[in-house]
């Protein structure tokens, strides 16, 4: 497949599992800081006891836009789904991204298959409501199965409309290499979580590992269907607030404001 030749503008966010810590501490000035840092949204991993309502105002305070949340999958489940549709519309959410499934409960192509079943059925549910589910890889989902990987098998069976958030860092751990997937499955990386991978520099913060960032940027503008491009930095290497900075500044370098 060849690549398109005209490139979007993507905004970014920061998933704020980057800045755990410092939200949990005080949520309120450490969206001050994200925001001052020149992030255009931000994605939740958690809510910190605060209220929909609240979560808004600190979002609309700060001129940021809420680009997804990572949801447990018990509460897009039965009885707990439209709770979970209604705090995300109130935050402004459209992204319900399940961030981790456990591989001790889907270690068979059938498991994964019946994942892959219940995200039709969500993804049937929640889009009355303008929205859309997804899933976000560890490195597990690239460890083949009976032949099979099972990132293949899911996204395989699953509706064009469910999310594939690849996390372009835990996907080379695992062995996954992140441009062949975004061809193959063109139009389903809604949301994209940008993190380094180097197999010699485990300190390298996005821009200064293995990852050919312009190539992967280019694909994401052109067929990725990609709506946000979010950055996650998980390694203690810098404060928290200033590896997300530092993660920017080379991410504009790339893709100028």
């Amino acid at each position: 497949m060849k690549l398109g030749k005209s490139k979007r503008k993507i905004p970014v966010g920061l998933q704020l599992y980057s800045v755990r810590a410092e939200c949990q501490k005080d949520l309120p000035a450490t969206i001050e800081a994200v925001a001052k840092i020149g992030y255009q949204g931000v994605e939740f991993a958690g809510y910190y006891d605060y209220s929909a309502k609240d979560l808004r105002k600190l979002l609309d305070d700060n001129g940021l836009k809420c680009c997804g949340t990572h949801a447990q999958f018990d509460t897009l489940l039965g009885d707990n789904l439209p709770g979970t549709i209604e705090f995300n519309k109130i935050i402004g959410n459209k992204y319900l991204i399940v961030p981790w499934l456990d591989p001790k409960k889907y270690s068979s192509v059938e498991g994964w298959k019946n994942a892959a079943d219940m995200f039709n059925e969500l993804a049937e549910k929640v889009e009355p409501h303008k929205m859309m589910v997804g899933y976000h890889n560890h490195t597990h989902e690239f460890e083949p199965i009976d032949g099979q990987v099972p990132w293949d098998i899911f996204f395989g069976n699953t509706r064009k409309d469910v999310i594939m958030q690849f996390d372009t860092g835990n996907a080379m751990h695992g062995g996954g290499e992140a441009i062949p997937y975004l061809k193959r499955y063109p139009g389903r990386a809604v949301t994209v979580h940008l993190k380094e991978y180097s197999a010699t520099n485990k300190n390298a913060i996005l821009g200064e590992g293995d990852i050919p960032w312009e190539e992967l940027l280019s694909v994401c503008e052109t067929i990725g269907g990609t709506k946000w491009y979010i950055i996650e930095e998980e390694k203690d290497v810098y404060p928290p607030l200033k590896a997300a900075e530092l993660c920017y500044k080379n991410f504009r370098k790339l893709r100028p404001a």
